[in-house]
């Protein structure tokens, strides 16, 4: 079962990014995307170098965004493609049976296509507008997640989706009830001043109808 809460790194740094992961990590959370944009091949090699035992330590996830070379080369846990990143096909292809990939979506469409070439989550938005990303795709809202997990159920397709893009604490409640598995966030983690007490209370909202 995957984690319901995904941190996607911040920074414009290689110490930055360090900080702010192992800083995720030491609160709780058990899930990071690296998401270094913009980087030479150099620096990005060298902060996966640095997060990869850092992970194993703490027992998280290793996801690394978009590069899918860098992934086999440090041997990560998965990688996270976006709609015009490396085709799921191609990427399963190159990163074999065992690793996670993760696909990005904003319709339906593009989650029926992911699924069929072999993709092991859905990273679905965005929610509302987020100035992480530079393109951003038409925001989807409450009622488009609603709509499109609906879609899913009626076409029995089962994959975990999760909500990404400008979500909030407040937000997680109402996220989960459209029946979406989880969320990725950055900055609500990465801005925090009391990060610890922040993952309990998202954890809180995201684990509340499971029964054990």
């Amino acid at each position: 079962m995957y984690s319901k809460l995904q941190y996607i790194s911040q920074g414009e740094t290689i110490e930055k990014q360090l900080y702010n992961i192992h800083q995720a990590l030491d609160a709780g959370c058990n899930w990071v995307q690296m998401r270094f944009k913009n980087q030479s091949e150099k620096d990005a090699l060298t902060l996966a170098e640095a997060v990869k035992p850092l992970c194993e330590k703490y027992t998280a996830n290793f996801i690394v965004n978009d590069n899918l070379h860098l992934t086999k080369e440090i041997d990560a846990d998965g990688v996270h493609l976006g709609l015009t990143d490396t085709k799921i096909d191609e990427a399963r292809t190159l990163l074999g049976t065992s690793k996670i990939i993760g696909g990005t979506a904003n319709t339906f469409e593009d989650i029926e296509n992911h699924v069929k070439n072999g993709c092991d989550y859905i990273g679905l938005g965005p929610f509302r507008f987020t100035a992480t990303k530079e393109k951003l795709s038409p925001i989807l809202g409450l009622l488009g997640y609603f709509d499109i997990l609906q879609k899913l159920k009626k076409n029995k397709i089962e994959i975990p989706v999760y909500a990404i893009g400008g979500i909030t604490l407040q937000d997680v409640s109402s996220l989960m009830e459209t029946g979406i598995h989880g969320i990725a966030v950055s900055g609500i983690i990465t801005e925090s001043d009391e990060k610890e007490k922040l993952i309990q209370q998202i954890n809180e909202k995201l684990y509340a109808n499971i029964i054990v």
